[in-house]
């Protein structure tokens, strides 16, 4: 049996409250570019990444120790690590984690509108894998 031919990261897709409440702080915050907006759901994307929000309001709000994703990190040069800082913090964006050095790189932890945790790292998964040997 072959072995599968997966290139890579394709897109993820998050379950929202409020569609117009995360598209203020997806957009608005973050600076991603819409692609698509429909009535329940809209695709955005940010350098090479998309995604996918979701509405869905019946959905009832999980905890942290909810199986499932835990967070999603995005990857950001480490010479724009500094201004994505400062834009979280003028924005209030709930801060769970850093700004610290952790894993080969800088990163910061943040909650979006529905407390799906993100995360703007600068390393790499090589640089990560050297503290792991």
């Amino acid at each position: 049996m072959s072995k599968l031919r997966v290139r890579g990261f394709n897109h993820i897709t998050i379950r929202v409250a409020n569609l117009e409440n995360s598209l203020d702080f997806y957009e608005g915050t973050l600076q991603m570019n819409v692609v698509h907006r429909g009535r329940r759901d809209a695709y955005l994307e940010w350098g090479d990444a998309w995604i996918c929000l979701i509405e869905k309001r019946e959905a009832v709000r999980g905890s942290d120790q909810t199986i499932g994703v835990d967070h999603v990190a995005f990857s950001i040069a480490e010479e724009d690590f500094s201004e994505a800082v400062q834009r979280l913090q003028a924005f209030h964006v709930h801060i769970v984690r850093g700004p610290e050095e952790r894993g080969g790189g800088h990163v910061i932890n943040f909650l979006d509108p529905d407390h799906t945790q993100l995360e703007l790292f600068t390393g790499t998964l090589e640089e990560r894998m050297k503290i792991w040997v």
